[in-house]
């Protein structure tokens, strides 16, 4: 998806426009997440960029895309330049969590004590 979308529609609010603008670019997110993945892939990644017009636009992670929107609106600019292309990709396993030292118990072993040196005890009548 390559687009320039105005900001400013004669006969609607700014911010509705910038509403459609955020649900054309969820509803192509949700359009691009449903296809069938290549062989060999479990997921897609998503090359992201937003800013006033092609030349100007800088590369945002997807989870950003809405408020980089936002900020570009606020700079009172009459467009938006928005590209998504998606890519596949492969999701790696995350790492388990460290166990913390306190949480592994101590080793118990069950040695018999040592002899004693000392001689026994004599009771005393």
């Amino acid at each position: 998806m390559k687009k320039n979308l105005p900001f400013q529609v004669p006969g609607n609010a700014d911010e509705r426009v910038l509403e459609a603008i955020k649900f054309e670019v969820r509803k192509y997110l949700k359009r691009e997440r449903r296809k069938t993945f290549p062989e060999g892939f479990d997921q897609w990644n998503f090359n992201c960029k937003v800013g006033p017009d092609q030349e100007t636009a800088v590369v945002v992670p997807v989870a950003d895309i809405y408020t980089a929107l936002e900020a570009v609106a606020k700079t009172g600019a009459p467009k938006v330049y928005i590209e998504i292309l998606s890519a596949p990709g492969k999701r790696f396993p995350a790492a388990p969590a460290p166990v913390p030292a306190t949480a592994v118990e101590p080793l118990v072993t069950t040695e018999p004590a040592p002899p004693s040196t000392e001689p026994p005890a004599t009771a005393a009548i």
